[in-house]
């Protein structure tokens, strides 16, 4: 796998942009696999970023978009991807509008409407607490692989 660092100054970042990342003129493919930015670089080379249609998109540090509307959150949405991976040591946020916000970005087809969301998980009315993270469980099984330091070799 060839990966390419899209960091630094203005000139850096351009030089990545009008020589690394466009496809070969005679071939039509790209020349890497893996394009490594920060979040300001996503943020400042938006446009383009937003012109290429990626395979996949792996953002660590996944709380920095719980809020949709941020700039980095809007920028990351009009990525065009065929897939999304977050990675994040907090999955679940300070409230369920910010974990709405996630899946949302991950899958927003099935997530789409922040207002159904919070009454499937509504803590009002006789559901109570605990059935509520029963079924926030269930809905988040298939999405999520949770390891814990201790289960991982370091």
């Amino acid at each position: 796998i060839k990966a390419i660092r899209m960091m630094g100054n203005k000139d850096d970042r351009k030089r990545v942009t009008t020589e690394e990342l466009p496809p070969d003129p005679k071939t039509g493919k790209r020349k890497w696999d893996v394009l490594v930015t920060s979040y300001e670089g996503i943020l400042k080379e938006q446009k383009v970023l937003q012109r290429i249609n990626w395979n996949y998109l792996i953002i660590d540090e996944a709380h920095r978009i719980k809020n949709e509307n941020s700039s980095l959150s809007r920028a990351v949405r009009l990525i065009n991807t065929d897939f999304r991976l977050l990675i994040t040591g907090t999955p679940l946020q300070n409230n369920l509008h910010e974990l709405w916000a996630l899946l949302n970005f991950l899958l927003p087809d099935i997530f789409g409407d922040a207002d159904q969301f919070d009454e499937w998980f509504s803590l009002e009315g006789a559901e109570g607490k605990d059935n509520v993270i029963k079924k926030l469980h269930t809905v988040l099984r298939p999405f999520m692989l949770r390891r814990v330091k201790k289960d991982v070799a370091v």
